[in-house]
């Protein structure tokens, strides 16, 4: 059956067509293509949980239902080149606005 979650990044949300059981790595993909961001750059979390979204689970595994916000951060580019950052800098979660 499929559903739609919303995934927000500051202030642009997509609007993503997915089905219960795509896995979060799937979903990261279909991202990929949207912002030109590789899948392992990204992290996905469950706004109204605030859990991280594992790539291997699916949706309905994870309870991401139709209608889902879910937050995406991106991993700093300075980042991935080595240099280290507090879990917070590297990958705190965007401020989401309703």
């Amino acid at each position: 059956m499929a559903m739609y979650i919303r995934v927000k990044r500051n202030k642009t949300t997509y609007f993503v067509q997915c089905d219960p059981t795509e896995t979060t790595l799937n979903i990261k993909q279909k991202l990929q293509n949207l912002i030109d961001q590789p899948s392992n750059n990204q992290r996905l979390s469950l706004v109204a949980t605030n859990d991280i979204l594992d790539d291997s689970k699916t949706l309905a595994e994870q309870k991401v239902e139709n209608d889902a916000v879910v937050a995406l951060a991106l991993r700093k580019a300075y980042w991935m080149e080595g240099q280290h950052l507090s879990k917070n800098e590297n990958m705190g979660l965007s401020n989401v606005s309703s």
